[in-house]
């Protein structure tokens, strides 16, 4: 750890302002859906709370585009942190003006306040300074733990940082520092990364510096069709992105100075249809028919792709091997969700559907770490400097 820790605080009697990531499904009745957001936050919470501290929360939910939207309230996260908290957590009105400052200047140590949603202000995107400020004055500290917006230089993830002392990162921001950063600088050898999901063009950095840290990259989902595109291989009628062939032809001709560094689909679930409303079969690596679309990998991909996955000792893992939403077509993030599981291995998952994945079928709690931030995992394995990061304390 380069930056201040949550534990390098002072924080009994002090006002504790913390950015969480709180941005959680609700359901129709308007109660949160999934509330493993608000659990990963629990240490940081517990430890400010604790220790004395006057806990101050902030966080955004939803997209509300600068307006207040009754229905992207945080009032129902606070309601349900104070079931899992077993203590009262008031929810103020707003996140900054007298409002805010009425609730948080009623706090007693040991207490805990929600702000309103952030993103109700214009001013949190566009990390205006002043609005900076005044989030500011309701702490005398400040902590981070949400390292899901890390990767967005907001008021609440930079802008404060300005007007307060201290500015520390908590457990959650803590972990997934570590995990992470081992990846890039310390990585157990061997070291295998499996990529996957719909587009290329959002991974190209992540393959490109990849390329210089891991052993094996394994490509899978709709990303592979554009780089077989590139090599020539007929897709049929799979996701492709034209505008990124050439760029995937520059990632193939770099991977044969470390041969075997890139590993695509030997053989590819297809069909008429991506919402399995038409049978699939399975061809060979040149096989897709023009009108059919890959919808997956193959077996003879897994058993390739796990083989690797079985000898790894660090592994990482972002996006899906196929449409995985439909059950026809979940075999492949299946089966390489298993294996990751099973390995005996330090494993990552960085964020986003991968994360959801291992939750449907059961094995996150195999898991090493699982990242709360999907982009902003992306952006740290490009080897790009975070603001969220950037602007804690160093020590």
């Amino acid at each position: 750890m380069t930056k201040l820790f949550i534990e390098d605080l002072d924080v009994k009697g002090k006002r504790v302002l913390m950015r969480v990531d709180f941005n959680v499904p609700l359901d129709p009745s308007g109660r949160v859906a999934d509330d493993s957001r608000i659990r990963a936050a629990l240490p940081s919470i517990q430890y400010i709370v604790g220790h004395g501290g006057k806990l101050v929360l902030m966080s955004h939910l939803g997209r509300p585009k600068g307006k207040r939207v009754p229905s992207l309230s945080l009032a129902p996260v606070a309601a349900r942190l104070s079931e899992i908290l077993r203590q009262h957590v008031r929810q103020a009105d707003d996140c900054v003006g007298p409002k805010a400052a009425k609730a948080v200047a009623a706090m007693a140590p040991g207490d805990a306040v929600m702000l309103e949603n952030l993103r109700f202000h214009p001013e949190e995107e566009k990390n205006d300074a002043a609005f900076s400020e005044e989030l500011a004055s309701l702490g005398d500290l400040y902590v981070n733990d949400a390292f899901g917006t890390a990767h967005r230089a907001h008021a609440s993830t930079v802008g404060v940082t300005r007007f307060l002392p201290q500015a520390a990162a908590g457990y959650l921001m803590r972990d997934e520092m570590q995990y992470l950063g081992k990846l890039l600088s310390d990585p157990a050898r061997p070291f295998v990364a499996i990529l996957g999901g719909a587009k290329i063009s959002g991974k190209i950095a992540v393959i490109e510096n990849l390329m210089t840290k891991a052993d094996r990259i394994l490509i899978g989902g709709a990303m592979s069709y554009t780089l077989l595109k590139a090599e020539g291989i007929p897709v049929g009628a799979s996701l492709v992105e034209p505008g990124m062939i050439g760029t995937a032809a520059g990632i193939l001709a770099a991977a044969p100075a470390r041969e075997g560094a890139l590993l695509l689909p030997e053989d590819h679930v297809v069909s008429r249809k991506a919402d399995g409303t038409s049978p699939a079969e399975t061809v060979g690596r040149d096989g897709i028919r023009e009108g059919w679309i890959g919808v997956d990998i193959g077996p003879c991909t897994i058993a390739r792709y796990g083989a690797e996955i079985d000898a790894a000792r660090t592994i990482f893992w972002n996006g899906p091997m196929g449409i995985f939403e439909v059950p026809a077509f979940a075999e492949g993030t299946r089966g390489i969700a298993r294996r990751v599981a099973e390995a005996k291995a330090v494993s990552v998952i960085g964020g986003g559907d991968s994360v959801a994945a291992v939750n449907e079928f059961g094995l996150a709690g195999k898991i090493t770490h699982i990242s709360t931030g999907g982009g902003a995992s992306l952006e740290f394995l490009e080897g790009r400097e975070l603001p969220g990061i950037a602007a804690l304390t160093g020590r």
